[in-house]
């Protein structure tokens, strides 16, 4: 989500203030002014350029799994360095091997389960797209259309073109249409709905693919519900369509388990067909991809189908196969769960009058307002040195690193139980 344009450089310190302006100067104005120019990091905890000191409720939007300057995360980083750190596709590498044995290992992905790897979120449902298309040109075709794939309004996959032809905010979509033919988006958590969308296959061309987050993040994470994930399952085991979960905000430990669709609560138990990840899996390194699961699905990619130059990156993979090890050694999934259950009670009972409701699971959370005031109250947040995100005008999301503990926590909610109630909307 790009910043509000409120940051002014009188609100600043001289080396912030001189050093945006130079931003400026030389970057093009995609995010809007950015809040503070940082320096350097521990923890839970970032400095700014004039010292000052905030606690990261961000994380680097979901990124940072390990914090900042987690020794086990900057000695895999080092080690393969010094090793190597880059070496096209025309070869393999040990660490690339051993993130995606990791990967299906946690996915629980039956036999057959393979890894393709990119380099960010956006990538990761690319390459879904790309394998949904392949599976559509199988499906028995009666109309001649393309097949279709379908994503749920409130939806982000990100913003290349493919991914934003399934990426649902018309303000971010409709300047770059037309975009990739044969996406179509139903109401997220309409059973009805998605029925329906299966049912015009005759008139509009088969379903190759249904798409979707199990917490919408960018909408202000939102669940878009168990039952209504169940009967998607359902609908694509019957019309022969790929069921996509992506996994970009929600995976690697985010909400207590490894994967979103692993927690009963949020899928019902479902099994997807394909997996995309990102974000969080590398622990701070770009880094993103998709698992296909079983055989048959991950044989749609055949040679010369996909690929990227920096796709499986070495230094990319040591980093991810240390942020897994690192989340299992720590039992960081239970400490994501534990957390989360602290901020979402604390936030619900600390007093405040424009808190109406916490929501989420495991470190993925967000405090709904009683009036359009996010982004005053994040930017009041962070002059009192917590970074928290606006998300949506009505929500601030939070996704600490899964490292956080108890007194961050406590420290945070204290926090935000200050903002002020009077604050003016967005």
């Amino acid at each position: 989500m790009a910043q509000s344009d409120d940051t002014t450089l009188e609100q600043l310190g001289p080396k912030d203030a001189a050093l945006l302006q130079q931003y400026s100067d030389v970057h093009m104005n995609v995010f809007g002014t950015p809040l503070r120019v940082m320096d350097h990091a521990q923890g839970t905890r970032i400095w700014d350029v004039d010292g000052n000191e905030y606690l990261d409720f961000l994380g680097g939007i979901a990124v940072n799994s390990l914090g900042y300057g987690h020794p086990a995360w900057i000695k895999a980083l080092t080690e393969q360095a010094n090793k190597v750190a880059h070496t096209s596709n025309y070869f393999a590498t040990v660490p690339q091997i051993t993130l995606a044995s990791k990967l299906i290992e946690k996915a629980g992905a039956p036999e057959g389960s393979l890894v393709y790897f990119g380099n960010s979120g956006a990538e990761a449902n690319e390459a879904a797209m790309k394998l949904a298309k392949l599976h559509g040109n199988t499906l028995p075709n009666n109309t001649g259309k393309p097949a279709r794939i379908i994503a749920l309004t409130h939806a982000f996959h990100g913003r290349t073109l493919g991914a934003l032809s399934i990426t649902w905010k018309p303000v971010i979509r409709e300047q770059f249409e037309p975009l990739v033919p044969g996406a179509q988006f139903v109401e997220a958590g309409n059973v009805q709905a998605l029925q329906d969308a299966f049912d015009a296959s005759d008139e509009q061309g088969p379903v190759a693919a249904v798409i979707m987050e199990l917490i919408q993040g960018e909408a202000g994470v939102l669940p878009v519900g168990a039952e209504f994930v169940k009967a998607a399952r359902q609908l694509c085991t019957e019309h022969g369509a790929l069921l996509i979960i992506d996994e970009v905000q929600t995976g690697i430990g985010r909400t207590g388990k490894w994967f979103a669709f692993q927690r009963e609560d949020l899928s019902g138990g479902i099994i997807p067909d394909a997996v995309t990840f990102a974000k969080g899996v590398a622990g701070g390194f770009p880094m993103g991809g998709l698992i296909a699961f079983g055989k048959r699905n991950s044989s749609l990619f055949t040679p010369g189908s996909h690929g990227s130059t920096f796709a499986g990156n070495p230094l990319g993979c040591a980093c991810g196969v240390a942020t897994i090890d690192t989340i299992e050694s720590e039992g960081l999934l239970a400490n994501a769960e534990e957390r989360g259950k602290q901020l979402r009670d604390g936030l619900a009972s600390c007093g405040n009058p424009l808190f109406t409701q916490s929501r989420g699971r495991g470190l993925l959370n967000a405090v709904v307002l009683a009036h359009p005031c996010a982004h005053a109250a994040a930017n009041w947040a962070l002059e009192h040195g917590l970074i928290v995100n606006p998300v949506a005008p009505h929500a601030l999301r939070m996704a600490p690193p899964l490292i956080v503990s108890e007194s961050d926590v406590d420290e945070a909610i204290s926090i935000l139980a200050k903002v002020p109630s009077d604050l003016p909307d967005d």
